[in-house]
């Protein structure tokens, strides 16, 4: 066994997953067992939130779920999620609901790419409390090239930590194991597909060395690859899943020989990139929030192109390929992005799977061994196995020989513990944001005299998007009269409304709201040169019409105050904004936030 497979079975035995009491078999179903081997009838035992039997019979006195007629499989994965996003533009995630829907549809494991290491500790501890409820969650620290993929969502350093030399890539990885990642998330290519201006690709020396020093630590590293060429660098370098897929050549026996001796998996998330024209999957909608519905368009329609069509070909055969080969082949979505949605696109990958060659036994494999060992978690999940956890899937159905059948999910178990689905579906059909509690504060917000602010949280950059989204520096300093301020320099993108943000969360990541009923308003001080203006990030409002501030500063150092929301039980953020015309130049400088 390697180190870095050693490592996570440490991991794994020292998890805080509360084991289930309950006692109780699941007779007659038809077993589907995640390892790939010929499904057969017979009896599952759970004791204390594991699998204890396969086969034999059922000993007398415990509860007994009758599962005639049904198929019994493992939980499923999904290696490709970004849970902070709704998958619809302009509007905010509800990232309890979106584990809701994924619970819901029987995926009880998810790599999430889509929050950054500040996130993990909160999110982690809200799921463990049984305060959010969701499958279990494998959290994905970023990392891309100087002006690669991933840097250009205006969201900030500490969300793609972008790296150039191998120095720059082991001092980086080091930096996020602070945040114990479950996974490193590498964008090593910069193909957009012949729709838009390539980005920076990784150069492959660099990628190894994140690599090495992932693996040492026991984290493995999943990638954003798209092309063939980089998908040799990649498997050369050593990463663990492929992600995304091959999308702009047939792959050849090179590439198949590097992954078969390295062993790196292969997870083409082709749900994303299919054609999606017609009205939408009645599952998909059934698990759609209603800030979703209301803005939903008719039917779908995806504009087709002849790049397009080639990608779109390119991936179908390459899957095929490659799972002729003996690659393993993963389940992932990217779920969240570009209008896929989360929960039932997990579903329908499976489905992509069966229509691009794979038999329905094959791609229900993909979604649960296959997926399970790619990320280093077999040994405790995968398969139906005694010893493994009992997160376990009954289907009123045969989707091992009808793969459609996968969508008549009935029953959904983590760690042997039955989920109320209609209780999930019910929450996600709520209009409000899912409930989180909020935590008081007190007055002091952030006097710059630490690395951290005075509540324990971490200063974020933020910008427009796009390759050509401004660029801001921000820096503690010396004030004159002692003590220390928050400097923010930036420069505009050369676009429309450019503009650079110093975010200040409230709480940790900005994923708990506070309670700042308690205070009136907002009070700071300030130097700059002009016009600027204060937002007020709150987890209710998600459509981007966030309550705003203006103020002035000029050459000499003033005190502002400005009124907070008439909401104020809610408030995740400070963002402080400076805009100016493209190609413009800006400065501010801060001290003293504090509730008045």
């Amino acid at each position: 066994m390697s180190l870095r497979r050693v490592l996570v079975a440490l991991a794994l035995a020292a998890a805080p997953w509360t084991a289930s009491a309950a006692t109780f078999a699941i007779s007659g179903a038809t077993v589907v067992d995640g390892t790939g081997a010929k499904p057969r009838v017979a009896n599952v035992v759970v004791r204390s939130g594991r699998i204890a039997e396969v086969g034999g019979e059922i000993p007398p006195g415990i509860s007994v779920i009758n599962g005639a007629g049904q198929t019994l499989t493992p939980g499923f994965f999904d290696v490709h999620t970004h849970l902070p996003y709704s998958g619809m533009s302009g509007l905010w995630g509800d990232w309890a609901k979106n584990l809701k829907a994924y619970l819901y549809c029987g995926v009880t494991s998810v790599v999430d790419f889509g929050s950054y290491p500040e996130m993990f500790e909160p999110m982690r501890r809200l799921l463990r409390e049984g305060v959010v409820t969701g499958p279990r969650i494998h959290m994905a620290a970023r990392m891309t090239s100087p002006g690669g993929h991933g840097a250009e969502g205006g969201r900030g350093d500490l969300f793609s930590l972008e790296v150039l030399t191998p120095a720059e890539a082991r001092a980086g990885v080091r930096q996020w194991l602070a945040y114990k990642p479950d996974a490193i998330k590498v964008f090593t290519d910069g193909w957009r597909y012949g729709f838009d201006e390539d980005m920076t690709g990784m150069h492959e020396d660099t990628l190894r060395a994140i690599v090495e020093e992932a693996h040492k630590a026991g984290v493995e590293v999943l990638t954003h690859t798209v092309t063939l060429q980089k998908a040799k660098e990649a498997a050369r370098a050593g990463v663990d899943v492929i992600a995304h897929g091959v999308g702009d050549a047939t792959v050849d026996s090179d590439l198949i020989a590097i992954m078969r001796e390295k062993g790196a998996a292969y997870a083409p998330t082709l749900a994303v990139y299919e054609a999606k024209n017609g009205p939408y999957p009645p599952m998909q909608k059934l698990l759609m929030e209603p800030a979703m519905l209301a803005g939903l368009p008719a039917v779908r329609k995806t504009r087709e192109t002849p790049a397009r069509t080639r990608r779109w070909e390119h991936l179908v055969e390459n899957v095929a390929l490659l799972r002729t080969a003996g690659i393993p082949v993963a389940t992932g979505t990217d779920a969240g992005v570009s209008g896929m949605p989360h929960g039932w696109a997990s579903l329908h990958e499976m489905e992509l799977f069966a229509a691009s060659g794979m038999s329905p036994l094959e791609a229900i494999t993909a979604a649960t061994g296959v997926a399970a060992k790619a990320i280093g978690v077999d040994r405790d999940r995968g398969t139906i196995e005694p010893g493994k956890l009992a997160d376990l899937v009954l289907i009123a159905g045969a989707p091992h020989e009808r793969i459609a059948d996968l969508e008549k999910v009935s029953r959904v178990f983590l760690g042997g513990d039955e989920v109320d689905r209609e209780a999930l579906r019910a929450a996600i059909a709520r209009p409000a944001v899912t409930p989180l509690p909020a935590h008081r504060v007190g007055p002091l917000i952030d006097d710059m005299e630490a690395g951290r602010t005075s509540l324990d949280t971490l200063r974020v950059n933020a910008t427009d998007s796009g390759n050509d989204h401004s660029r801001m520096l921000f820096q503690r300093v010396l004030r004159p009269a002692g003590g220390h301020a928050m400097a923010v320099q930036a420069r505009m993108g050369q676009k429309r409304s450019p503009f650079a943000q110093l975010w200040i969360p409230l709480s940790k990541g900005g994923v708990e709201p506070v309670d700042a009923s308690a205070y009136s308003a907002l009070e700071f001080e300030v130097r700059g040169e002009g016009a600027y203006r204060v937002l007020f990030l709150q987890r209710s409002v998600r459509d981007g019409k966030f309550t705003d501030a203006p103020f002035a500063a000029g050459a000499e150092w003033g005190k502002v105050r400005v009124a907070l929301p008439a909401i104020r039980d809610d408030l995740l953020v400070l963002a402080f904004e400076i805009a100016r015309p493209a190609g413009a130049d800006g400065w501010l400088e801060l001290d003293n936030l504090r509730f008045y």
